[in-house]
């Protein structure tokens, strides 16, 4: 009982401070879209820069976050001798890749579309280094299980960043997006720093066959880490390569680019979902009724995500206000990005079938497969039709992978889902959503508000009236079984 509520307390605080602080980065967003004027294209610089980021910090960390739990967990290594392996690996690669950054700056800026600012490039790529070191450092403050440290870093790193930021472009008056990777640098190196204490404490040794067996084990992950970050930064990166404007593909972009932080609201309730209920899958696999608790799970996760996406349909008149007017034009593209964010939700429910049966290589297929339909969706549409072809691109690719997941899925290890209850759920969110797009836009804010607000009342009390009834009944039995248990 006392390893459950630790869990639970670690569980608590890890999550607590991923959440929180995501939501904190999102009080950039108006920082930015007020300061940084729309025509400068500066915001749609800082999306693709930081695009790159993301694909490059999931190259450079290879996989070794997770391998190094596996090989830390095993009785018969040692921790420190795993993790200064993984660094060693790590460090590696953050050193060629900082050499070959600042050996061909030239010619890489120049095919980036950065010739005249090869600073945003050298400045982003040595803070993409650090948090490639940072990445195995705050992994091994979880294997340690010191979820305080971890989170205080996490949050310090937060906070200092938002601080900075309000300081140069409100007090300072700054408006050009050197200053947003300035201060990135500034923070991560800062927290870099205050990691010197815990590397003086670890017992360095290096492994050489260790490091073959890890290597074995993290390149698959690699390819599924890449595949995974692919989706969700892909039609960044594209989208200056293949617009046929150079100038005002930046513009495009930080429109797009600010919108989809609206939507990212979606990723904040998946991300939620996940802390909890990933932890609870694996501990349920071999109870009899395993399958029945993964459907009902299905189910209230597109319940209650088809609502958080009323919600912000219906309250997007004032949701609007977040962006500064130049970027709001591309509001239009936050349901479709929802949409997609809502079938990734069910592709993370999904991959349970092939995770508990050892197979995740089916995983690595879909994710791969999804991809690739995103990647062209992207490259031959963007041309033609701009960032609502990446907001379609999402669909297509998570529409795919998460067809696949279940079509295969319900041969491998078939699972009864409730799909006449999801069905009516999705028709009904779609059809109050439609009558949403009706309410004339002339109309004054608080009334828009009061006739959506009837809306998703509707939808909320269809759920009451329906299923929520039903769900206190079952936690209601489990905290029961749960309480004469102990």
């Amino acid at each position: 009982m006392a390893q459950m509520k630790a869990l639970a307390k670690d569980t608590a605080i890890y999550g607590l401070s991923s959440i929180v602080g995501r939501f904190l980065n999102y009080l950039l967003v108006p920082l930015y879209t007020h300061y940084m004027p729309t025509e400068s294209g500066d915001y749609g610089v800082s999306t693709n820069v930081y695009a790159y980021t993301a694909l490059i910090l999931v190259l450079l960390t290879f996989g070794m976050e997770t391998t190094l739990f596996r090989f830390a967990n095993d009785e018969r290594e040692r921790p420190d001798t795993v993790f200064t392996t993984a660094f060693a690996t790590i460090g590696t690669l953050t050193a060629l890749f900082m050499a070959l950054l600042f050996g061909f700056i030239t010619p890489i800026a120049d095919y980036l579309g950065y010739g005249a600012h090869h600073e945003y490039l050298l400045m982003m790529g040595t803070v993409v280094a650090m948090d490639a070191l940072q990445a195995l450092l705050f992994s091994y403050l979880r294997f340690q299980r010191r979820p305080l440290r971890f989170a205080s870093l996490k949050l310090l790193f937060i906070f200092l960043n938002i601080g900075l930021n309000v300081l140069y472009f409100v007090v300072l008056g700054k408006t050009s997006v050197f200053y947003v990777f300035f201060i990135n640098l500034l923070c991560t190196g800062f927290i870099s720093l205050l990691f010197i204490p815990e590397l003086f404490k670890i017992h360095w040794h290096l492994d050489g066959r260790l490091l073959r067996r890890m290597f074995s084990y993290s390149w698959p992950i690699l390819i599924l880490g890449v595949a995974g970050i692919l989706n969700q930064v892909a039609d960044k990166i594209i989208f200056p390569l293949v617009y046929p404007d150079q100038a005002e593909a930046n513009v495009q972009l930080g429109i797009y680019g600010s919108c989809v932080k609206i939507a990212m609201i979606m990723a904040l309730i998946t991300q939620a979902f996940r802390y909890a209920y990933e932890p609870i899958v694996f501990a349920k696999a071999k109870e009899a009724d395993s399958k029945a608790y993964y459907a009902d799970a299905m189910k209230y996760f597109l319940i209650f995500t088809l609502l958080a996406f009323l919600c912000v349909v219906g309250y997007m008149p004032v949701l609007q206000y977040i962006l500064g007017a130049g970027y709001r034009e591309g509001l239009g593209v936050v349901p479709i990005v929802m949409v997609a964010e809502i079938m990734m939700g069910v592709v993370f429910n999904l991959s349970f079938w092939y995770k508990l049966i050892d197979k995740t290589i089916y995983g690595a297929v879909f994710s791969i497969v999804g991809c690739v339909v995103l990647l062209a969706v992207n490259i031959f549409l963007i041309p033609r039709f701009g960032y609502w072809a990446c907001a379609w691109g999402g669909v297509a690719g998570y529409g795919t992978a998460m067809l696949l997941s279940y079509v295969v899925g319900q041969r491998m290890n078939p699972i009864d889902y409730p799909m006449r209850e999801i069905g009516l759920y999705v028709a009904l969110a779609a059809v109050l959503y439609g009558v949403m797009t009706l309410v004339p836009t002339s109309l004054p804010v608080w009334a828009q508000v009061i006739i959506n607000t009837v809306l998703i009342a509707l939808f909320a009390a269809y759920i009451v009236k329906r299923d929520l009834p039903n769900l206190f009944e079952e936690l209601k039995n489990k905290g029961e079984k749960l309480f004469h248990g102990i």
